[in-house]
């Protein structure tokens, strides 16, 4: 073989060992860029379900919020209730008292002692009486 024919051979050769390492150094990229990805699902799905435990406890969390704020109003209507109640009752003992105030000066109308003892009493107010009426003297 002559010279040409051995610098054919030489350049051949390099080429297949320029090919190699190529294809040796793609593999080893294709590899780590596959090492890589594989780690970023790993971590994707430890995300994932750190993820959906967040959603379950928001869900948890909202329903809470909601039973409460259902509890809250029925309190409210309860109160609104037993306030419409109280003012019930306090309608009903001013119109008692209204009455029985009526029954009582009727009672002291035709009551001739009452009047008797009014005009007495009237009589013999004395200062101490008007200025403390439901003070009693205890000695």
């Amino acid at each position: 073989m002559n010279t040409t024919g051995w610098i054919v051979v030489a350049v051949v050769a390099l080429l297949l060992i320029l090919a190699a390492v190529i294809i040796l150094g793609r593999s080893r990229r294709n590899k780590a860029l596959h090492g890589k990805a594989e780690q970023i699902r790993e971590d994707v799905e430890q995300e994932s379900v750190q993820v959906r435990r967040r959603e379950a406890l928001a869900e948890e969390t909202a329903a809470k919020a909601r039973a409460a704020q259902a509890e809250a109003e029925a309190k409210a209507a309860e109160a609104k209730r037993l306030a419409d109640r109280a003012d019930v009752h306090r309608s009903a003992v001013a119109s008692s008292q209204e009455d029985l105030d009526q029954r009582r000066a009727h009672a002291d109308s035709i009551d001739p002692r009452v009047k008797d003892t009014d005009a007495v009493a009237q009589d013999t107010v004395t200062p101490q009486q008007t200025q403390a009426p439901h003070q009693t003297d205890v000695r």
